[in-house]
């Protein structure tokens, strides 16, 4: 299920670290070990689904400080903190910062399992929707000005005759500029234009 997903251990102590990486390795689930927040930066790959399973407190730049730096470089992924019983008051600070989840050390690998699927999960259907909105907006981008108008005139649901009116042009040149909108964008039909526009508009941010 997460055959192109990747979990991130980020850790100064290698204990942790071993330990994680093999739990991780006897579910089939492939993960990347850092002992530091800098070498999560090295080997992050922003290609695949990816979960990060992050100490609080690590020398150099904390759990907080690599969260705030995710979020100064738009990186989205899901991240999962490991305190220690005295951080937790730390570890609720990088819940409100975003993190999905913490748990505390010694962990129970089960609770911890679930929490990582919970996590990929979250980043697959992250991904899917990031590829949704990048290949909307190719095809959206081949549209030349005019046909634009046009298209944003027909998810207002305006007819071919308001349109040619408004644009100063005539219905058949309307309807020319409604085939080649729906041949560039690869849609069947208006009322499919039309949906899978509102769709991506209802989903502006993500994209």
């Amino acid at each position: 299920m997460y055959s192109n997903a990747i979990v991130y251990v980020v850790d100064d102590a290698d204990g942790i670290r071993h330990s994680l990486t093999l739990l991780l390795q006897s579910v089939k689930i492939k993960v990347k070990s850092c002992a530091s927040a800098q070498e999560f930066f090295d080997v992050y790959d922003p290609s695949k689904p990816a979960c990060l399973v992050l100490d609080i407190r690590m020398p150099e730049m904390s759990g907080l400080e690599l969260q705030g730096k995710l979020v100064e470089e738009n990186i989205h992924i899901p991240v999962i903190i490991i305190t220690g019983h005295g951080d937790v008051s730390l570890a609720v600070r990088a819940m409100k910062a975003g993190a999905v989840d913490f748990i505390e050390k010694p962990f129970n690998d089960q609770l911890l399992l679930d929490s990582i699927s919970s996590a990929l999960d979250k980043s697959v259907e992250l991904f899917e929707e990031q590829h949704e909105c990048a290949d909307f907006h190719e095809r959206i981008g081949r549209l030349s000005p005019r046909e634009q108008e046009v298209m944003d005139l027909l998810v207002e649901g305006k007819g071919a005759k308001e349109i040619a009116a408004l644009l100063g042009i005539s219905s058949k040149t309307v309807d020319v500029h409604r085939g080649h909108i729906l041949e560039k964008t690869q849609m069947r039909s208006v009322p499919e234009l039309v949906r899978l526009v509102i769709s991506h508009s209802d989903h502006a941010a993500s994209c």
